[in-house]
């Protein structure tokens, strides 16, 4: 793979993560109310999901996945069904009179880094968009012939890099102002924003044709 071309992908695809989509909602909703802990879990997940789908388009499976009308619909059902799910329970916890300590830190127990891994992951790994990305920028950019499969797992390995530094970034940010949005006030607005939007996208997801 030449240098010009791996320049152009990674043009595509830095366009593509630092667009507005759920990964970024999920990442501001998670720092203030979780830690940055809990938010690289989140991004850990993210490079699961995409290592996990640029595998399968090498296999070929995803190109089934986009041409079989079932198995589209299941997935990105099952997909929007999870992100709207995220919105719910979100939008559940702003509407609860519940206080939020803001001397909670979640983010230092091990299950909480889990659950945020798993979200992160889920995210991804149930979104269809991220397979036909592959299947469309694939065929663009790999040579054909014995150097494709490597060529394909670079450009995996390229996304995910621009995801981790992008949302990193983000992450270290946040960060620094989560002391100033940690009350509980603060953390319910922000709750009840995340779940309308990760309905929108659930809603959006569900209706997003191959």
């Amino acid at each position: 793979m030449s240098l010009e071309t791996l320049l152009s992908f990674t043009l595509v695809a830095a366009l593509l993560v630092m667009s507005p989509g759920p990964n970024g909602v999920l990442i501001a909703k998670t720092v203030p109310t979780s830690g940055r802990a809990a938010a690289f879990s989140n991004v850990g997940g993210f490079v699961s999901a995409f290592f996990l789908h640029g595998s399968l388009s090498i296999l070929g499976i995803s190109v089934i996945l986009v041409h079989s009308a079932e198995a589209f619909f299941v997935v990105k059902m099952v997909g929007a069904a999870y992100l709207f799910w995220i919105g719910l329970k979100a939008l559940r916890d702003a509407l609860s009179r519940k206080a939020i300590a803001p001397t909670v830190q979640p983010a230092r127990n091990k299950r909480t880094l889990v659950r945020a891994f798993g979200e992160g992951f889920l995210t991804n790994a149930l979104n269809p968009k991220v397979s036909m990305f592959y299947l469309a920028a694939f065929p663009q950019f790999i040579p054909a012939g014995e150097g494709a499969i490597a060529a394909s797992m670079m450009l995996v390995a390229t996304h995910s890099l621009i995801n981790a530094l992008w949302f990193g970034a983000m992450i270290m940010l946040l960060a620094k102002v989560s002391r100033a949005a940690g009350n509980p006030s603060f953390q319910r607005w922000l709750k009840g924003v995340t779940g309308l939007v990760f309905m929108g996208f659930g809603l959006k997801l569900a209706t997003l044709r191959p």
